[in-house]
């Protein structure tokens, strides 16, 4: 027993340790979640990230990628089963953590296994015909992670899931037009083609390096689409308690201020990424006492 504990204490390090050093949009090391959360949530991005580097690893071929994908989700189902033992190394204890979690809290393991789905879409696609085809991949990306922070606070509440589901779309789109030259440069593209057909923008401008006044009216219908969405995922905001609710705030509006950055500077978005720094904790502090 006292082997088993220190076993999951060092899983749950681990992933915590993961977690602090990739942070990013969502609410994954934040000293403002509930100190109980954290160990899951970090269980749950310890999961994701390792799912995350294998289908970015650009040097392997997408079939292997695909199939070590696979094993990856094999491994979290076996162990979940308690039909897998996993050993000591650091994947196995990541593996441990989200088993563990998935068990006690608990956590449905289809919201997992939908992140690993899109993980598997982004080893294969690099275009998206329609904003359809955008927010299907977004529902399997970036939404589960939201339902299952919700589940680890113990919430089980449906309104607050469609309003969570609309607050990760829109984080998930914030950092696809913020990376929109990061991406370009990778081969990946995900301003929607009918967007762009509509905008008069071309992908052979930005084979030249020109980001045309086109390119910038498809963003900007893109930034007011996500704009959109942050306002549908005010209500999660509020609807949780205690520093969940803080931490919720904060990530809402750090992510409409990314948003507006964007916006202003769409006509730079092949080489400038807006970021936020220490001079925004102030306005973002004072926003959110004025909430």
């Amino acid at each position: 027993m006292v082997d088993r504990q220190n076993t999951l204490s060092r899983a749950y390090a681990a992933c915590e340790a993961l977690a602090k050093s990739h942070y990013e949009n969502f609410p994954v090391a934040s000293r403002l979640l509930p100190v109980a959360m954290r160990p899951h949530v970090a269980a749950v991005y310890a999961y994701a990230r390792v799912a995350d580097d294998i289908a970015d690893e650009g040097a392997l071929p997408a079939t292997e990628r695909l199939t070590r994908l696979e094993a990856w989700k094999r491994r979290l189902h076996a162990v979940v089963a308690n039909q897998e033992t996993p050993d000591d190394e650091n994947e196995d204890l990541i593996v441990l953590a989200a088993a563990h979690s998935i068990q006690t809290v608990p956590l449905p393991v289809a919201l997992f296994d939908d992140l690993l789905s899109a993980f598997a879409q982004d080893a294969t696609t690099t275009r998206y015909d329609s904003w359809a085809d955008v927010l299907d991949y977004c529902r399997r990306s970036a939404n589960p992670v939201g339902r299952l922070v919700l589940r680890i606070a113990g919430y089980r509440d449906d309104r607050l899931d469609r309003s969570s589901d609309a607050l990760c779309t829109a984080l998930q789109l914030t950092n696809f037009w913020q990376d929109f030259g990061r991406d370009w440069l990778a081969g990946r593209l995900y301003v929607p083609r009918e967007v762009a057909h509509a905008s008069g923008a071309a992908e052979t401008d930005l084979e030249n390096g020109r980001l045309t006044p086109g390119w910038a009216r498809a963003l900007g219908d893109c930034v007011a689409a996500t704009e959109k969405l942050f306002d549908q995922g005010r209500a999660v905001c509020d609807g949780v308690r205690g520093r969940l609710r803080w931490e919720l705030r904060f990530t809402w509006l750090g992510g409409r201020r990314i948003l507006e950055r964007v916006g202003r500077r769409r006509a730079e978005a092949l080489t400038h990424r807006p970021t936020l720094g220490a001079g925004d904790v102030p306005p973002l502090l004072w926003r959110a006492i004025r909430w």
